[in-house]
Parts: C-alpha cells; structure tokens; sequence
C-alpha cells in the first residue's frame, strides 16, 4: 500500500498570521486538500500560536468529522499539559509526540528514548487509556535499543525526522545514503512492531527515494513543500503530485 499523505496545515495558518485577517483560509485549503485524496491533515499547535491557533482546532475537527469521515486528524506537539488537554478535547486520530522546546523554529530531533523512557510511557499511557493512535518523532538512526524503548512506551508508530534526507537536496550520494539509514531505522522498527511514519522537508522529488527505501512506510505529513508547490500549482494538483510520488495512481 502506497503511503498516506497527511498534509500539514502550519504553513498556510503562518501565511494567514501576517495579517489579522481569515485569508489564507486554513479550512478551506484543508478541503481542497482532502477533496483531491490527501488521508488526512495535520496540526502542531504552538504554544505561542505562531501558526496554528487553538481556535483553528474545531473547525478543523468539524471539516473531517462533517465533509470527510474517512480522512483522520493528526496532531502534533510537545506533551505539556496544555498540548495534552487540547488533545483529549478535539480527539485527533492521531497523536504526534515531538521533543520540542517552546522556542525552536521547527522540529528538528527526534526523542532520546533512553532519556525520556518514563515520561513517554506515562504520556502514551494517557492517550492510549482515550483510544488514540500514538506516534513518536524519531530520528533516523538505526539504534534497535532506543527504538526497543519506544516501543516499551506502547506506542502504536514511530515518525522518522528525514530532516537530514531533506537537506540533502542537492546532493545525491548523500541523500543515498542517508534513505538507506532511514531505511534500516524503519526494518527495525517494523520488525518490533512499531508502524512508520515520515515527515520533515519531504518533497515530490525525493519521496520516491524515501519510499523505495521504506516499503512499508505508512503516511508521510508535509507542510513546508507542500505549501510552497500549491504556491505554484495550487493545492489540488500539488496533492496529486504528491500522491503519485508516494506511489499512488492518481
């Protein structure tokens, strides 16, 4: 099965925070999104709302629950309280846990497992007990102890951080051989159970390396260029180009 495409909505709500106006329209890019076959859309809600704000959270709930049941919201954070909270309110189909300080641009590591072993148990143990689906950001090192920890956690899949893979843009030889180690980071995961996700810098040109790499990947989230392709080619094309480079026929 190809892998999912869940597109990322952060980008456009940072455009639309420029002005303190409703255009860029976060829903409605969303619809777009999803009527062109993207599985779902994803959010990481700030704490200091740079992006998407917390009232974009319901409507965004509302668009899949009302125009698209079978697409699945998936959001992103640090699990503070307060992330937890926003979580157990609007019930995404999916919970991304990433290691994020407050003040960072972006996600740019994954868990240290080792590190962090407790809190994560004790956070997926929350959100498993509510019914959602757990991820974990990871970076993409082939380290069968750390990834054993992650899933001792309980959770249900990791996301690799192809941060790395992305910025290898120009670089063939590189982004080879980075795709290769992501690629045995997700044979180990997989082999313990654990589902794969990707996401971070993802384009159409080098999905299809990453996804040769990782048979089994199971959805990709992609903002940054995503958003800047629909700049060009607008939001329905771009999700169909995208989905063709996961290996979709579209």
């Amino acid at each position: 099965m190809p892998a999912k495409l869940s597109v990322n909505l952060n980008a456009i709500a940072m455009l639309r925070n420029r002005r303190d106006l409703p255009w860029p329209s976060v829903t409605g890019l969303g619809r777009i999104a999803l009527e062109a076959g993207a599985s779902g859309l994803t959010v990481h809600p700030r704490p200091d709302q740079r992006h998407i704000r917390f009232s974009d959270l319901q409507p965004i709930r509302d668009l899949i629950d009302d125009e698209f049941p079978q697409a699945e919201f998936n959001m992103e954070g640090f699990p503070n309280e307060m992330f937890l909270e926003l979580v157990e309110r609007h019930e995404p189909e999916q919970v991304t846990l990433v290691p994020d300080d407050p003040a960072q641009a972006t996600s740019d590591h994954g868990w240290d497992f080792r590190k962090n072993h407790n809190l994560l148990g004790h956070v997926v143990g929350r959100l498993k007990k509510k019914g959602f689906r757990v991820s974990l950001f990871a970076d993409g090192v082939p380290d069968a102890e750390a990834l054993q920890i992650a899933r001792e956690t309980g959770a249900d899949r990791i996301e690799l951080y192809t941060g790395p893979y992305g910025g290898c843009y120009d670089d063939e030889e590189k982004a080879e051989r980075i795709a290769g180690e992501l690629g045995r980071t997700a044979e180990i995961a997989v082999g313990l159970g654990l589902a794969v996700n990707a996401g971070h810098d993802l384009t159409v040109a080098n999905l299809p390396l990453l996804v040769k790499h990782i048979p089994a990947l199971a959805e990709v989230s992609i903002g940054h260029g995503l958003t800047a392709d629909a700049l060009e080619y607008g939001m329905a094309e771009t999700v169909r180009r995208f989905r063709r480079a996961c290996g979709e026929t579209v």
